[in-house]
């Protein structure tokens, strides 16, 4: 019990800290975030379905290149090691600033949605304490709640990077 105790605090330290990066994210990346909001709003399935098929395949690339990457550190083949993990980071980096930007955009929808008459930081602020706490609840929120929430902005993101400036 002494532990659980010991990790609330670091929990809430790290959702109060994630609130604070999607604040600059949002205003650094205004454009894309609003092109993400609308795919989610227009068609939540297909965002998902992209989200998930994209995660899928960009993952299993990236876990297979840094699988690879290892053999060659262990057989002590440096050079083909850092040429392959050079890739490998970028890759996995802009997964990860695709996922930024999708979890911002889904929540930016959920604190339009709870919040509609607060200002937009305080919206994304509240809204982002509200997903981190839903989502630590066990099962539901870890394996249910947040996947369908990140997978989701992740596809809206793609669908905004393919999609044509009209």
């Amino acid at each position: 019990m002494s532990e659980i105790l010991r990790v609330i605090p670091l929990f809430v330290l790290l959702a109060l800290a994630f609130a604070c990066y999607f604040l600059v994210v949002g205003a650094l990346f205004a454009g894309r975030v609003e092109k993400a909001i609308h795919n989610v709003k227009l068609m939540p399935g297909r965002s998902f379905g992209i989200g998930l098929v994209n995660f899928l395949f960009f993952g299993a690339i990236t876990v297979a290149l840094f699988v690879v990457a290892e053999e060659f550190q262990e057989s002590g083949k440096n050079l083909p090691y850092i040429l392959l993990m050079i890739p490998t980071l970028l890759l996995a980096g802009f997964l990860l600033v695709i996922f930024s930007l999708g979890l911002l955009s889904m929540i930016n929808i959920l604190g339009e949605t709870l919040f509609p008459d607060l200002s937009v930081w305080k919206r994304i602020f509240w809204a982002t304490l509200i997903l981190a706490f839903g989502s630590a609840i066990p099962i539901v929120g870890m394996v249910l709640l947040f996947p369908y929430v990140s997978l989701t902005g992740f596809g809206a993101v793609i669908l905004s990077l393919i999609q044509r400036d009209k």
